[in-house]
């Protein structure tokens, strides 16, 4: 990797320089931005905006200005081979697929719901780097991620807001989520093309994947639905700052973290998702719900505490 991946930033020099470096801190900040999606996806889903083209408005909004960061630290895309199959495989399974199952979901169980699918993504993606070799968590990660997915299941089980349970057929779409981000979280990491940096990274799989949703935009005849990303203007430049702003960070923690690690921003942001859901978007859940989720954070508070020992 490059001195943007692997070296370390200089301490001493303020609280970006040491985000950078702090694993726990870097979770807080990508979690925190990611939990700001499923709600801002609710809002364009009742502004007739369609699931792919909004998608493709994440993906090309952060692609491009994280790529006008790139050119402004005079740091170009270096291609190859490599890199092109890294960004092709990473924009499919970590934010094309993904992206157009959360918003497709979200009408049907409500942002907060779909946002707590996310945390399951730390189960599957545990499972996948125990037999891949990626990474091992020791008893104590692996005892905070299983009771995080004790409390998923239990959240899972209660079906969407509580006004308008869900069909189980939206619920299996919702679980198709974190399958597809744990395949991600895994891949980047076995992949990771030696000499690239985060940022680099972050550019060239968004615009692999702007391309895709927009060849995708066109194929189902959605062509026309432009227009739509006019009627709210704010909501696409909110949408578009949030994107950016997590992945900055996001290939940093994963560069830090690890992919296990990584995969619990969908914790934090499955709680800033519930209370926006709540108190913005006139969101209602259950009980079981909220059991469920401070289960969920008692899992993180266990696998944060095992990766500081790990450090």
């Amino acid at each position: 990797m490059t001195d943007e991946t692997a070296a370390p930033v200089a301490t001493g020099k303020g609280p970006m320089s040491r985000l950078q470096d702090s694993a726990f801190g870097l979770l807080l900040v990508t979690g925190g931005l990611l939990g700001m999606t499923p709600p801002f996806g609710k809002l364009a889903a009742e502004g007739g905006i369609p699931p792919t083209l909004w998608s493709f408005v994440i993906s090309f909004g952060a692609g491009s200005v994280l790529l006008c960061v790139l050119l402004a630290r005079r740091m170009p895309l270096r291609l190859t081979a490599h890199k092109l199959r890294y960004f092709v495989i990473a924009a499919a399974i970590s934010y094309a697929i993904p992206n157009i199952l959360m918003f497709s979901a979200i009408p049907h169980l409500g942002a907060g719901y779909t946002a707590i699918m996310l945390t399951l993504s730390p189960v599957v993606t545990l499972v996948l780097s125990i037999l891949l070799g990626v990474r091992r968590p020791s008893m104590l990660g692996v005892a905070g991620i299983a009771v995080g997915f004790a409390g998923a299941v239990m959240v899972t089980m209660t079906r969407g807001e509580a006004s308008q349970p869900a069909d189980l057929f939206w619920v299996g779409i919702g679980l198709l989520i974190p399958v597809s981000l744990a395949a991600g979280n895994i891949y980047r990491t076995k992949d990771w093309p030696e000499g690239a940096g985060p940022t680099e990274l972050a550019v060239g799989s968004h615009l692999a994947a702007a391309a895709m949703l927009l060849a995708g935009v066109f194929a189902i005849g959605d062509g026309g639905s432009f227009g739509s990303l006019l009627d709210a203007p704010l909501l696409v430049v909110a949408q578009v700052a949030a994107s950016a702003a997590m992945f900055a960070f996001f290939f940093r923690l994963q560069a830090v973290g690890g992919p296990v690690y990584l995969s619990q921003i969908g914790y934090v942001g499955a709680a800033v998702s519930l209370v926006a859901g709540i108190f913005f978007l006139g969101e209602s859940y259950s009980p079981p719900t909220w059991i469920g989720t401070a289960i969920i954070m008692a899992g993180v508070i266990m696998t944060t505490r095992a990766q500081s020992r790990a450090s």
